[in-house]
């Protein structure tokens, strides 16, 4: 090899490396800018519309309603369209009631702290750089939103990969996707989101209505289905 070349291979080799950690600095401001603005609030509100693919037969499945969120870990998840359910997590319990059906079921808590769940994920609460490989995703679709692809460490049947959308001006996620084992995707977007906003204890009290049946899964094991948003 001439000694030009060398020059010209040696320079892009830098080049490359240079540009790499740019982008892996890149990409850790980006994750500390989003955990700093969720760290910085103690509440938010937001609109949400939820789309549900299975894979296998193509079936979509879409969903209206309202989040609330207070820390450091209570949830209100009320789906109004097209039927109405609610999932609450509250200090002490998660409650799935279904007042259609008349009936409500009842989990521990601790299926809500596994930082990779989607309630985590699309609440800001879970330690990305500790539980996920991080990259971008950029691609011209994507407007000014901050496109991220997440891979966690340690993968889930329930999340083999996930992606977020950030608002570079307040780097609060806009949309979310997490997808199963099974290559079925769950993709949530946040409109009118509203940091700290008003709430109150009673917004994540629950106490099934008379003549509700409930399925107690509190001892369970290994319950048959996650309850959070799927």
């Amino acid at each position: 090899m001439s000694k030009a070349l060398r020059i010209l291979f040696c320079s892009l080799f830098a080049l490359c490396l240079s540009a790499g950690g740019a982008f892996a600095a890149d990409m850790s401001a980006t994750v500390a800018k989003m955990q700093a603005a969720y760290a910085a609030m103690q509440s938010f509100r937001a609109d949400f519309s939820q789309q549900l693919l299975q894979r296998e037969s193509g079936v979509v499945e879409k969903r209206e309603g309202v989040l609330l969120f207070q820390k450091p870990l209570r949830v209100r998840w009320e789906t109004a369209a097209p039927h109405a359910e609610l999932l609450m997590v509250t200090d002490k319990e998660i409650w799935n009631y279904l007042p259609d059906e008349e009936l409500a079921y009842r989990y521990s808590r601790e299926l809500a702290e596994d930082s990779r769940s989607l309630i985590q994920v699309i609440t800001g609460q879970s330690a990305l750089s500790r539980d996920f490989d991080v990259e971008s995703a950029q691609s011209p679709e994507d407007g000014d939103l901050i496109h991220l692809l997440l891979y966690p460490k340690d993968p889930t049947t329930e999340l083999t990969e996930a992606q977020l959308w950030l608002d570079p001006k307040t780097s609060l996620i806009r949309r979310a996707m997490v997808m199963d084992f099974y290559g079925n995707t769950n993709t949530i977007e946040l409109k009118n989101l509203k940091p700290d906003a008003s709430v109150s204890d009673k917004d994540f009290r629950f106490t099934p209505p008379r003549g509700t049946e409930v399925e107690d899964h509190v001892e369970a094991a290994h319950p048959v289905e996650r309850p959070l948003l799927n």
